[in-house]
């Protein structure tokens, strides 16, 4: 009964400390969407000057991108986990900070890769739906048509918050062992940036896949003829 109820208090500090973290990264960190479009078309010679032209490139090239941004931010966790995780339970406060930044980006990197910037406050709604995605979380879309975003978002990082405490607490209690915290620290990192980002690139190719549809079935503009 006493672990059960300590699983239970270090579930709720968690929650409270992913909830601030989330929070705070939604604050301060946003990938600005044109630099990122010319790093794309720099890097990977990605044939698009605009986001509607991502529409137009082939498909398995957006995966192959998105598939390399979350390799890079899955080694960049990984390090910062065995750095951190070298304090063990200690360090677990700004571990969930810095992994909650490069969480964020990556799924601002996937959205802008498959053509979903956030220029608007709908679309940035949409990015936060996305996050819920990768958390295993559903949000319904009345939820989202409700709701302001300055009023979703933290409903939704609450939600987002809730979930993941639950995993971690599960998965991250092996950090208690002093001498393999740092490789423990480094795995668990790994292994929540993957599988979040798998989520979200499944979400984002979904929600690509859809539009280009869209717009293929739209009619032409019809032409003036000339008097």
């Amino acid at each position: 009964m006493a672990s059960q109820d300590n699983k239970s208090g270090m579930r709720n500090r968690l929650e409270g400390v992913i909830r601030t973290a989330f929070m705070k990264a939604y604050q301060t960190i946003k990938v600005d969407p044109e630099k990122y479009l010319e790093h794309l078309r720099m890097a990977y010679n990605l044939p698009a000057l605009t986001y509607n032209g991502v529409y137009s490139v082939n498909p398995d090239l957006l995966d192959h991108i998105a598939g390399q941004t979350i390799r890079a931010s899955m080694r960049l966790a990984s390090l910062e986990g065995a750095g951190l995780g070298m304090g063990g339970m200690l360090t677990i406060v700004p571990d969930l900070g810095i992994l909650s930044a490069i969480t964020l980006r990556m799924l601002q990197k996937l959205s802008l890769i498959y053509g979903f910037p956030y220029n608007t406050e709908e679309e940035e709604a949409e990015l936060w739906v996305a996050a819920a995605t990768a958390a295993g979380v559903d949000i319904s879309r009345e939820l989202l048509e409700k709701q302001l975003v300055r009023k979703f978002v933290p409903r939704v990082i609450q939600r987002i918050a809730a979930k993941a405490s639950g995993e971690i607490v599960e998965k991250w209690s092996a950090r208690l062992i002093p001498v393999l915290s740092s490789v423990i620290g480094a795995g668990l990192n790994y292994y929540f940036v993957k599988v979040w980002g798998e989520r979200a690139i499944a979400h984002f190719r979904q929600k690509h896949l859809a539009a280009r549809r869209k717009m293929q079935t739209m009619p032409l503009p019809s032409s003036t003829a000339l008097d």
